[in-house]
């Protein structure tokens, strides 16, 4: 939300619902299914987090907003649906989903007008960290109105409440913001922007002027004085001809260009004229159009008629829980969720329960029991919201046959036709259905029953995932196609380095299912890129635990409009091929990457730091890594550049060759350099297909502050990797 899409008066509604929020509401927080708090709730000082009282975890009683994933109106959560009074108003309900767990903070408040206050102001807040489009707004319009962002840090940094700055409180919000200037410049840059008569310090008009100065890009100057020869603006030529020189951009348009200049140049007198002065030129370097990611591939890009064994498949591993598998909860709600994160493949535990109904937990474990029926219906209700294409539900099933049949009779009466497969032929040509022909469908994987069961049989005759002992002799050309491996990671290892090749032809015959080991008892994740090198089609992590192992996963299904299926390189569909070899591919020709890492702004210190803001200016450096086949894996790392992290310049160009980039990930990370060791900064991590040439806008993961970047080019051309994004941009 911002000033340019609804002027002063949005402005004054957004700072409104700051301040109630600030002063705080009285409201009901649910907990269990009829159990009711009375708790007070308020929005801290810094805007920074939610905090309550009473409570006994005192300080710690706090959601910070840059844990919230998501705002949610009315009474949507698994909380509300099963709390057991309904005398609740719908529009005084809303739900908060927070932390690495997801869990849902549900409240009610006395009226609509307060849920809608804090559901308002949340949004906003969440956007300020995570929204793209809402940061570029407010760059761009930093010289019409003042950004929220720019009243926040005002407002930090006045720590006696006068309205003013003194040279002090300046001082101390360089330090917070890593910038390492002498004292001497900045004292003359202080001076030069103290214009009123109280002088000494400067007002809020003053301190945006003194802001603009110390975070003027000179580098983007430079460029931008190139193109236009010298002035100090670019009009529509000068435009064109960075966009197609720099941008390798083709066919550019004068209409493009003007909506360029309309969209992204504060200044009236710049837009009347159609020009593009210094900041304009910096908004559109540093906004969603240049980002590095290819645009069409936010949208499904493959051919989807291709049979399931050529295609990567996004798929979670016990998908129920919360955290870890030994006593974090379990909740229907992680199904809406992955699902909805572009997850095609999810599991359900099933146990008997009491009352006959079979129940969702992990086995012998301390962790908490759901229905059955529960997380079908939720499966139902969510399996399509983000993409079309086919849902597998893997069922690992140790239930009595009397409790299956009641889970067959769920599965027939919730789904309904969304498991029909009347109208699909199987075994046409010996072929898995495609994608395509399996929209809106939901498959379910899990062993059958022998035809001679007894009523009485033990779940372990039924289990679906097996040690894997015999499963590793699975290369025969008897196994029909429609049936589907699962094996853990520790059997699937030994046989990708003993037989890597027997490993890619049986899976491009049928489906392989590749699960964690049940040693990763805090639901850590192995790492999925060997595996899919070997043509693995469902690579099962914890979605629930996020780092690094995720962060490739998701990757690798954003290349295809993250729909949850990514077609394999055609190496893969057939014919022989060896991931462990120093040359998989004889006779194709090498790929050359060549990273130019130009400089950064505004790098935060590091999230975890012993002192926080008050920690040391950061000495940051950049790290690429290549994550693909054995024989590409590489990483290199920029120079260090001490006591700077808000504008350190490195100048440096990496080089890397690839085999195959087509199932190549490269991942940026940005770290802070220590005498004993290194702290990260952020990170981003994108399929190599997926890389625009031409400069771009980098997205770091969410948790980091808003304005941060970093520059760097793509062999002629260059990107500006910022903390919120990445920006496009050539040099010369």
């Amino acid at each position: 939300m911002n000033v340019l899409f609804g002027g002063v008066f949005v402005f004054f509604i957004v700072e409104r619902c700051m301040c109630t929020m600030q002063t705080g509401t009285q409201m009901i927080k649910l907990r269990g299914k009829s159990k009711t708090l009375v708790r007070f709730f308020y929005l801290d000082e810094h805007r920074s987090c939610i905090r309550w009282r009473p409570s006994r975890k005192h300080d710690k009683a706090k959601i910070s907003i840059d844990s919230i994933h998501e705002v949610c109106e009315g009474k949507k959560t698994e909380m509300f649906q099963h709390f057991h009074s309904s005398k609740f108003d719908s529009n005084c309900c809303f739900s908060i989903y927070h932390g690495n767990h997801v869990e849902s903070l549900d409240l009610v408040t006395t009226n609509g007008e307060e849920a809608r206050t804090w559901i308002t102001g949340l949004k906003y807040l969440m956007a300020g960290i995570s929204d793209e489009d809402c940061l570029a707004r407010r760059q761009r319009t930093r010289d019409q109105y003042p950004s929220l962002y720019d009243i926040q840090t005002f407002s930090e940094a006045d720590k006696n409440g006068d309205g003013n700055l003194s040279i002090g409180e300046v001082l101390q919000l360089l330090h917070k913001l890593n910038v390492n200037l002498p004292r001497q410049k900045v004292r003359e840059m202080f001076e030069e922007a103290d214009t009123d008569d109280n002088q000494g310090c400067l007002a809020f008009e003053e301190f945006c002027n003194f802001y603009k100065m110390i975070s003027t890009r000179l580098d983007l100057y430079l460029i931008m004085l190139t193109y236009s020869h010298r002035k100090e603006h670019m009009d529509i030529t000068d435009l064109i001809r960075f966009l197609e020189s720099e941008q390798k951009m083709v066919n550019v348009s004068r209409e493009y260009c003007q909506m360029i200049v309309n969209q992204f140049e504060p200044c009236p007198e710049n837009r009347a004229q159609l020009v593009l002065g210094i900041d304009g030129f910096t908004n559109f370097m540093r906004s969603p159009p240049g980002d590095i990611f290819n645009p069409e591939h936010y949208q499904v890009n493959q051919d989807m008629t291709q049979p399931l064994t050529n295609y990567f498949i996004a798929s979670s591993h016990n998908t129920y829980l919360t955290g870890d598998q030994l006593l974090s909860q379990s909740r229907v709600d992680m199904y809406a969720y992955v699902l909805q994160a572009g997850c095609r493949c999810v599991e359900v535990d099933c146990w008997d329960g009491p009352d006959g109904e079979p129940i969702v937990h992990h086995g012998y474990t301390l962790t908490s029991k759901i229905l059955f029926r529960d997380v079908v219906e939720t499966i139902n209700k969510y399996a399509f919201a983000k993409s079309q294409y086919p849902v597998i539900i893997s069922i690992e099933n140790h239930c009595s046959v009397p409790q299956q049949k009641k889970m067959a009779q769920y599965l027939t009466e919730v789904l309904q036709d969304k498991l029909d497969l009347s109208s699909v032929n199987i075994n046409e040509s010996r072929r898995l259905p495609s994608p395509e022909v399996l929209k809106g469908k939901i498959l379910v994987k899990g062993k059958k029953l022998p035809a001679n069961i007894d009523a009485d049989a033990e779940e372990g005759d039924v289990s679906d995932e097996d040690s894997g002992e015999d499963e590793e002799e699975e290369e025969e050309e008897e196994e029909t196609n429609e049936e589907v491996s699962s094996l853990n990671e520790s059997i699937t290892n030994q046989i990708l380095q003993f037989k890597p090749a027997q490993l890619v032809r049986f899976n491009q015959r049928q489906l392989l299912r590749v699960y964690p080991s049940n040693y990763r008892v805090d639901s850590s994740n192995f790492n999925p890129q060997p595996f899919w090198n070997a043509g693995c089609h469902l690579v099962a992590l914890n979605y629930q635990t996020e780092g690094r192992m995720l962060q490739l996963n998701r990757a690798k299904f954003a290349a295809n409009g993250n729909c949850g299926y990514v077609l394999k390189p055609k190496c893969m569909w057939k014919g022989a091929f060896n991931p462990m070899l120093t040359d998989p591919l004889p006779g194709h020709r090498k790929t050359q990457l060549v990273l130019k890492i130009i400089s950064g702004q505004q790098l935060p210190k590091p999230k975890d730091s012993m002192l926080g803001d008050r920690g040391e200016i950061i000495d940051p450096f950049v790290e690429v890594e290549i994550i693909g086949l054995p024989v590409d894996c590489n990483k290199e790392q920029t120079r260090v550049v001490d006591d700077n992290g808000f504008n350190p310049m490195w100048e440096e160009t990496l080089v890397f060759t690839l085999l195959m980039p087509k199932i190549a990930l490269v991942r940026f990370m940005v770290w802070d350099h220590d005498p004993i060791g290194r702290d990260f900064i952020g990170q981003r991590t994108i399929a190599f297909t997926s890389m625009m040439p031409g400069t771009s806008l980098f997205h770091f993961i969410r948790i980091f502050q808003k304005h941060s970047c970093i520059y760097c080019s793509f062999e002629n051309f260059a990107v500006l990797l910022n903390m919120g994004y990445i920006v496009k941009q050539c040099w010369v």
